[in-house]
């Protein structure tokens, strides 16, 4: 199985490579089984070592994979020195757990067969083309690794033992029917409550406060009645959208006769080839096809490239970037025409040149109206980037002002209103321009005026200066203007610590069979409700917390609900639930799942412990 996979690798077609591919994700924990070690080693684990060149390109797989997923956000964090020592470790750490699942896999004797990794490559999104495995892209993506596809096999092939090592774990956890069942019942259970509720707000506008407490309050708790810095701030905006200009004639034409490789199709040849291990075999193909034998079906019938075979030897288009240099130089000029026999690093070829497609460039007339509109936006570009520079200069050199930015830009600075550092005006808000106002470097020391900031450029080819005009920073808010905040705040605490000592009082005469005080305080248990485990309320929760109730004897308790009350609970019934099936068998997976998560790393934690693992010197950046 494994000789028709490595004849499939070996193919001319396969030596095509399409261009600049991104394959990094596609090897990523694959190609480090591959590379070997060297005395700069990363890691050793056992008698496994990790070696540089290893690692290096795990962290370059994973800074690929975490510029696709966070885009720009990610050179945020690509700047920040600990961020990228944490992910580097981070990388190293799983490299060292895939060698130990490697050598215990190992040391299991588990093994993949050969059809199970044809199965898997063949399988791979990335290697297919419409839904269909692609021999020449497979090859393609293998070569820019320097892998050769027995190597891929090989890497595959330890990879897949490792994730049947993985899956063998995480099968290992199961739950009997009788306890589903039972689990199910009490996750499914239902309760019927009462409840009676002191309502703490009522009791607040009851209570009486001293200037003494709460002026104690305010000192004890200033932080809650912080004024919040604030700012004023005065731009200048630039934005190369409109500074649109007219294109003319002869600059289109100009623009035209400068960029003709843009609106070229270079020549294009397809070939068809068919392969063989002997040279005697390829001059027998070609003695066939000179008596008139027809190609493809020699191709399907004697070539061994499976691949191009089933195709009737054809490769389909290429151009001269694409081509294999066995082609270029068969002397294949003319349309039809057959080579010689081509020796090959795969065997050996007899080709044909099946079709010329030549060369052509687009008319001006095609192509004018997106010439004319790439030439206004170059045009509006230049006036842009020249307009900065003379804004630039102004600002910088009357930097008391804006008066000489907005000579320069031919328009009036905007002012905004007050805001802080959570609602910044939406027209400033870009990340340059939030950093240039908080950071600090804008605001005067003691009161003195600031200063202009440089031009800051945004995504979408737009400036901006800007100054801040005023600016109040963060302070505690005098007692006198959150006296009555204060006063609220310090009736509402103490109507919930007497709510609270009323309720534990009522409470305990309830347990006792009396309700006299329950009564004094006017309060009544209102009508039962179901309540069940899914509800995420406070009061569901304590009332799932109490003790299972005698027969017609309530079990008492006090919560508070979600608006801060003081609530006292009669629980009355507990019934016993049903699950549906597809919910139960939900339930369980979800238990078993996290159950082997906890067994795996348990796994993990011992076989850390047991291996001798020695660290290179390589968490910080390659200088």
């Amino acid at each position: 199985m494994m000789d028709n996979l490595r004849t499939a690798a070996n193919s001319v077609v396969l030596k095509i490579i399409f261009g600049i591919i991104i394959v990094s994700f596609i090897l990523t924990g694959v190609s480090g089984y591959l590379i070997g070690g060297n005395s700069n080693y990363a890691a050793k684990v056992n008698d496994k070592e990790i070696g540089r060149g290893q690692f290096e390109n795990a962290v370059a797989s994973e800074r690929n994979r975490m510029q696709q997923q966070l885009g720009d956000q990610f050179s945020e964090l690509a700047a920040n020195e600990n961020y990228i020592k944490t992910m580097r470790q981070q990388v190293l750490n799983r490299l060292i757990d895939e060698a130990l699942l490697d050598q215990y896999a190992r040391k299991l004797n588990l093994g993949i067969s050969d059809e199970q990794v044809k199965k898997a490559i063949f399988a791979t999104p990335a290697f297919q083309n419409n839904g269909k495995f692609d021999n020449t892209r497979y090859n393609a993506l293998v070569n820019q690794m320097g892998m050769t596809a027995d190597q891929y096999a090989q890497a595959l092939r330890n990879q897949l033992t490792t994730q049947q090592l993985i899956n063998a774990v995480a099968g290992t956890d199961f739950m009997l029917k009788g306890e589903t069942d039972e689990l199910a019942a009490m996750v499914a259970q239902q309760r019927v409550v009462r409840a009676a509720t002191i309502d703490v707000n009522a009791l607040a506008a009851k209570q009486t406060v001293s200037d003494q407490e709460i002026t104690s309050y305010y000192e004890q708790n200033k932080s809650q009645f912080m004024s919040p810095e604030q700012f004023r701030v005065s731009y200048i905006k630039l934005d190369a959208a409109s500074m649109q200009q007219d294109a003319s004639d002869a600059e289109i034409q100009a623009y035209y006769d400068q960029h003709q490789d843009q609106f070229t199709q270079p020549q294009r040849n397809r070939y068809s080839v068919i392969q063989t291990k002997t040279e005697a075999e390829a001059k027998a193909v070609l003695d066939a096809l000179n008596k008139g034998g027809d190609f493809a079906v020699l191709a399907k019938e004697k070539s061994s490239d499976i691949i191009s075979a089933r195709n009737g030897g054809d490769m389909g288009w290429l151009e001269e970037s694409t081509t294999p240099e066995e082609l270029k130089n068969a002397g294949l000029k003319e349309k039809g025409q057959l080579s010689g026999v081509i020796t090959s690093s795969v065997g050996f070829l007899v080709a044909r040149l099946t079709d010329i497609e030549p060369a052509k460039v687009k008319p001006l007339a095609e192509v004018r109206d997106d010439l004319a509109a790439k030439v206004k936006q170059e045009k509006a570009l230049d006036a842009y980037y020249a307009l900065q520079q003379k804004v630039s200069e102004a600002a910088s050199n009357d930097n008391v002002s804006l008066v000489g930015a907005e000579q320069a830009a031919g328009v009036k600075a905007v002012e905004t209103g007050w805001f802080g550092r959570d609602n910044l005006p939406e027209e400033l808000n870009f990340k340059p321009v939030s950093d240039a106002i908080f950071n600090g470097g804008l605001i005067g020391e003691n009161g003195t005026p600031g200063s202009n900031s440089d031009i800051i450029t945004v995504d979408g080819d737009r400036a901006f200066v800007v100054r801040v005009s005023e600016h109040k920073p963060e302070a505690v808010k005098p007692l006198d203007a959150v006296k009555a905040q204060v006063t609220d705040i310090v009736k509402h605490n103490k109507a919930q610590q007497q709510a609270k000592l009323d309720a534990d009082k009522m409470l305990a005469e309830l347990k006792a069979g009396k309700d006299d005080a329950f009564k004094a305080a006017g309060l009544s248990f209102g009508e039962a409700k179901t309540l069940t485990r899914t509800a995420q309320d406070p009061l569901t929760q304590a009332t799932f917390a109490l003790a299972l109730p005698a027969k017609d004897k309530p079990v008492y308790g006090v919560a508070n609900d979600a608006q801060g009350n003081v609530v006292l609970l009669a629980l009355d019934e507990v019934k016993a639930g049903t699950m549906p099936d597809d919910q139960k068998k939900a339930m369980v997976q979800g238990i078993t799942q996290n159950n082997a998560q906890i067994t795996f790393e348990a796994l993990m934690n011992n076989l850390r412990k047991e291996a001798k693992i020695k660290t290179g010197d390589i968490i910080d950046p390659q200088q």
